[in-house]
C-alpha cells in the first residue's frame, strides 16, 4: 500500500491535536493578531495573544473532525468572502450527481481564493468540499501547513530537485489523487498548471492530465481519466487584487528574462488575494468530461474548450480589450456599449481608470493584457 502520510490532509482522529498544537504556536497567533488588530499587534502583542488564544480554545472546544470544523469556520470565511467581493455567483451546479466524486480542474488566478470560491459554492448548495491540492513552496511556516491540511488540503511537492525525486513526486501525488477520487470517494481540487496564470491566459498543462494516468498505467489514458470523473471550473474575478504586483513581475520578466520573488512575496500575494477588493466574482462548474480524448493535449484542449466559454467577462475584460495593443481585429468583439447599461458602464470606466492611475506607466501594458486575454480567448473560441 502506498504511504500518503508526507502529502494527505489531516484525519478526524487528528484535528484535536493538531488545533492545540496551532493554539500553543507564538507565530500563528501573531499572524492572527495582524490580520484582526494591525494596529495593535506591535505595542499590546503580549498582552492580546494569551486572550486570543484562550477566545480560540473556547470556540473549537469539542470538534472532533474536519466536517464539523469546517462547519464551525464557515460563517467567518463567509464574512471573509462577502467584504472583499460585490456579490458572487455560481452556475453548474445541477448538473453534479450526489454521491458522485470528482477531479475538479480549474483556472489559476488566487492562492487561496479560488479553491475557496469553489468551496463555497459547493458548501451552499449542499455538496461535499473537495480535497485541495497546495504546493509546498507556500507552507514555508509549520502552522500554514497544519491549517491547510486541517482544510482538506494534500500536498504538491514541488520544491524537490533531480529527475528522479520529481518522478517519485508526482507518482505520489498521481496515486494519492487515484486512492481520493477511486477509493475513498472523495473530490479533488487541483489547478490547470502549476502557478497562476498572471497574464490572464488560461491553459491547461497536458502534463497535469498525464500525471493523472500515472498511477493506473494498466488501464489506457482515456479510460482511466474517464474514470475521474474530469469537471472543468471556471473561475472569474471582476478586479485581482493582485494585478499590480502580476502586471510587475510580468514586465520584468519580459524584460530581463527572469524574476526572482522577495522573502515573504508568497504570502503578501496571499493577503492581498484574501482581502483585497474583487468586485464581482462567478464561478462555473462545467461537464463531465466523459468521453476523455486519449491524446492529452487534445484533452488539455477540451478542458480549455469549458473554462474558456464559462468564463464570465465583465466590462472591465471589454475596457481593457479596446485598449490591449496585442487586440486582433479579425475576431468579432461586441463592445462593452452593446453589452451593458450606460450606468453599470460609467461606474466600470470610473473604476478602471483609478486601477490604471495606480498602476506605473511601464507596467500598464501587462495589466491591460491581464484583463484583456480572457476576452480574446473567449470570443475566439466562439468563431472557431
Amino acid at each position: 500500500m502506498v504511504d500518503f502520510e508526507s502529502i494527505r490532509p489531516y484525519r478526524d482522529d487528528e484535528v484535536a491535536a493538531v488545533l492545540a498544537r496551532l493554539l500553543a504556536d507564538p507565530a500563528f497567533l501573531q499572524t492572527l493578531l495582524r490580520f484582526r488588530f494591525p494596529r495593535l499587534a506591535g505595542p499590546l502583542g503580549w498582552l492580546l495573544k494569551p486572550v486570543i488564544a484562550h477566545r480560540l480554545r473556547r470556540e473549537v472546544a469539542g470538534i472532533n473532525s474536519v466536517d464539523a470544523l469546517q462547519s464551525k469556520l464557515e460563517p467567518y470565511v463567509d464574512r471573509v468572502i462577502e467584504r472583499a467581493s460585490d456579490g458572487i455567483s455560481y452556475s453548474g451546479l445541477e448538473q453534479l450527481q450526489s454521491g458522485r466524486p470528482y477531479l475538479y480542474i480549474a483556472n489559476h488566478r488566487d492562492i487561496v481564493m479560488d479553491p475557496a470560491f469553489v468551496n463555497y459554492a459547493l458548501y451552499h448548495a449542499g455538496q461535499p468540499t473537495p480535497r485541495i491540492a497546495i504546493g509546498d513552496n507556500l507552507l514555508q511556516k509549520p502552522f500554514v501547513g497544519d491549517l491547510m491540511r486541517l482544510n482538506k488540503s494534500f500536498i504538491v511537492q514541488r520544491s524537490v530537485s533531480g529527475r528522479r525525486e520529481k518522478l517519485a513526486a508526482y507518482q505520489l501525488l498521481s496515486a494519492y489523487i487515484n486512492h481520493s477520487i477511486r477509493n475513498e470517494q472523495q473530490s479533488v481540487w487541483i489547478a490547470q498548471a502549476e502557478g497562476r496564470a498572471k497574464d490572464g491566459d488560461d491553459r491547461t498543462d497536458s502534463a497535469i492530465l498525464k500525471m493523472f494516468h500515472m498511477a493506473n498505467k494498466e488501464l489506457p489514458f482515456e479510460q482511466a481519466l474517464a474514470e475521474l470523473h474530469l469537471i472543468p471550473v471556471s473561475i472569474s474575478y471582476e478586479y485581482d487584487p493582485c494585478d499590480r504586483a502580476k502586471a510587475r513581475e510580468l514586465r520584468i520578466r519580459a524584460e530581463t528574462g527572469d524574476y526572482q520573488k522577495a522573502e515573504g512575496e508568497d504570502d503578501l500575494s496571499i493577503a492581498q488575494g484574501i482581502t483585497g477588493h474583487k468586485g464581482r466574482v462567478h464561478v462555473s462548474f462545467g461537464s463531465e468530461i466523459t468521453q476523455p480524448s486519449a491524446d492529452a493535449k487534445q484533452l488539455a484542449l477540451a478542458v480549455d474548450a469549458q473554462i474558456l466559454a464559462n468564463y464570465r467577462l465583465f466590462p472591465v475584460h471589454y475596457l481593457a480589450y479596446a485598449q490591449w495593443a496585442e487586440r486582433d481585429n479579425s475576431v468579432a468583439v461586441p463592445s462593452a456599449e452593446q453589452l451593458f447599461s450606460a450606468t453599470e458602464l460609467a461606474t466600470a470606466q470610473q473604476q478602471w481608470q483609478q486601477r490604471l492611475q495606480a498602476c506605473p506607466a511601464e507596467d500598464q501594458p501587462y495589466l491591460i493584457g491581464q484583463y484583456a486575454r480572457p476576452v480574446a480567448n473567449h470570443y475566439r473560441l466562439l468563431q472557431a
